[in-house]
């Protein structure tokens, strides 16, 4: 038996979702990955070759609109996996996700399945009823795959009501929510709280994430620029880097949050645990997650949260026992909660505290996959 998983950046199979192809693998199945530019990630590719799995090439464009493009891709996976020939495709993020799912479809593949992790820019205010062409375009995609697909799995439940609401799955379509993709919570123990010469847990901050508008990175900045005015040795770390996005930030923003202090950089790092453990408060002001997996990791190591009252953030916080939800794009909320934490470390441990019993009881990496398998038919 065989399965494939087609993602759109290498490095996610093996940090996301890299648990789940183990679990499978440890099923007896046959593992194939397909993903674009292979050649810019030649230690995630070998390590996978390494664990006994085939990894093929695709000629994706990630954030590319080109449709000549999207069709050679889509003739190029339907040739593949009529060489592969799958008994299960699982396909995550946007392309994978449409061209994946018609290219199973089209190669009469036995199983096939969708996992939407996120929704990114091509669902940016589509609340308001406003939608581009190319929108509209991405959203009349999404409806014909996922009419294709076996079953859907979200990682909340607001991304599913969005998707029923626009029309965008059957009203008879499977559909299941996972809780994110899940962590390896013995890969991230409880460090000890930073302190302060005293020996008092201090309150310092941390946000990781790719540098983008929509993942509050600016608002961020601007809390930790008014707190600094009051409480100078605050710190406030910064792990992450610009994309080829839309939303994204600009290097001279970044070189000014940097120049006047107000921001640690630590750039990309490919573990995050040494950040984490210098920081006492993990804070994601995003607009809109599946489930955010560094914040999984931060309450994993028993860290206190701020994030947002937002799809995919506000299931990781009970408000008030393992941190604070403040309001999408607010940095009133955002100094006003980092404010609780500054002026009662208390708060630090006991909400640190509950964050990983949750971690433990709700999101451990194994829980995740075995329910996901068993929605699959794949636990033998």
């Amino acid at each position: 038996m065989k399965f494939l998983m087609i993602c759109s950046y290498l490095p996610s199979a093996l940090n996301f979702r890299g648990k789940l192809l183990e679990a499978i693998a440890h099923q007896g199945y046959e593992i194939h990955i397909m993903a674009p530019e292979l050649s810019m990630f030649p230690d995630e590719y070998q390590q996978l070759q390494s664990l006994g799995y085939t990894v093929h090439d695709i000629p994706m464009q990630r954030t590319g609109t080109n449709p000549l493009a999207d069709l050679k891709l889509l003739k190029h996976l339907y040739q593949q996996i009529r060489q592969i020939q799958p008994d299960y495709v699982l396909s995550y993020t946007i392309k994978p996700v449409i061209y994946g799912t018609l290219a199973g479809w089209l190669a009469k593949v036995p199983h096939r399945f969708a996992l939407i992790t996120g929704l990114g820019y091509a669902f940016q205010n589509v609340e308001s009823g406003k939608r581009s062409l190319f929108q509209k375009m991405v959203h009349g995609l999404y409806a014909q795959a996922l009419k294709h697909s076996d079953k859907v799995f979200f990682q909340n439940p607001d991304d599913l009501k969005l998707f029923q609401d626009m029309h965008l799955l059957e009203a008879e379509k499977p559909t299941v929510v996972v809780n994110g993709s899940g962590v390896n919570v013995q890969d991230f123990d409880v460090l000890p709280l930073p302190q302060n010469d005293a020996g008092v847990v201090k309150a310092s901050f941390l946000l990781i994430a790719r540098l983008l508008g929509d993942k509050g990175v600016r608002e961020y900045a601007e809390a930790a620029r008014i707190i600094k005015a009051k409480h100078p040795t605050t710190e406030f770390h910064l792990v992450g880097w610009i994309d080829d996005n839309p939303s994204a930030i600009a290097q001279a923003e970044l070189d000014e949050w940097i120049a006047d202090g107000r921001l640690n950089y630590w750039g990309k790092l490919s573990d995050v645990r040494p950040a984490i453990s210098q920081s006492s408060v993990y804070v994601l002001p995003s607009y809109r997650e599946g489930t955010p997996r560094t914040v999984l990791e931060a309450m994993a190591m028993g860290r206190a949260i701020i994030t947002t009252d937002a799809p995919g953030c506000r299931e990781t916080v009970q408000h008030g026992q393992n941190g604070y939800l403040v309001g999408v794009k607010s940095v009133d909320d955002l100094v006003q909660s980092m404010q609780y934490f500054i002026e009662d470390p208390k708060l630090i441990e006991y909400m640190g505290q509950r964050s990983r019993e949750i971690a433990l009881n709700k999101y451990d990496v194994h829980q995740v996959n075995a329910h996901m398998m068993t929605e699959m038919g794949m636990l033998r």
